[in-house]
């Protein structure tokens, strides 16, 4: 069974830290870690873009391209609302290669009621893992329109339920050189 809602797989970062762009790097047999992501959640829904700056992917996809010069995922969450006819989206950040179906099921059982479900572990809140609703939309257009780009500001504005999950490292981010590295022996084992 897949879920009827849309995945969008956030890919618009700029990668600072790992200093090239992590979401070409290649992963567990694929060309990119975008590739990968995009693979696995079509396993679990039946629609999965891609939210990015621009169009940088070799492989078919489809792209939701950012509305605002802004790099931040408040942005790339107004620009789905502005550009989708769907009242919620599964959202994932494409550096959590490690987020597997368990989690996305209990985010799914709990989110009647909510405008926002995302993932708590012990490291804290995962707000780009997690379920979004249209009711979103117009805190974070004023939100950008302040140049306030912090997701945690969002989250404080609307109604934001916490699913706890005791494992860290299912949601470990591939942010630095060597958390990639570490990721690819992790998948070797």
């Amino acid at each position: 069974m897949k879920y009827d809602m849309p995945a969008v797989l956030f890919a618009g970062g700029k990668s600072s830290r790992m200093g090239k762009d992590k979401a070409l790097l290649p992963f567990s047999g694929y060309k990119t870690l975008s590739q990968y992501q995009v693979e696995r959640l079509l396993a679990l829904f039946d629609t999965v873009y891609i939210s990015a700056k621009e169009d940088k992917f070799d492989f078919e996809a489809d792209i939701i391209t950012d509305r605002y010069e802004a790099h931040s995922p408040l942005v790339g969450m107004a620009s789905i609302f502005e550009t989708l006819e769907t009242e919620e989206v599964f959202i994932l950040s494409v550096d959590a290669p490690f987020v597997d179906a368990n989690v996305i099921e209990k985010l799914m059982q709990n989110k009647e009621g909510h405008d926002v479900v995302i993932a708590q572990s012990p490291a804290g809140k995962q707000p780009l893992c997690g379920i979004y609703k249209r009711s979103i939309l117009p805190v974070a257009q004023a939100h950008i329109e302040e140049d306030n780009h912090r997701i945690g500001n969002l989250l404080k504005k609307v109604n934001t339920h916490l699913v706890s999950f005791e494992d860290d490292q299912v949601f470990s981010n591939l942010n630095h050189p060597h958390e990639y590295e570490e990721a690819l022996a992790r998948l070797k084992d």
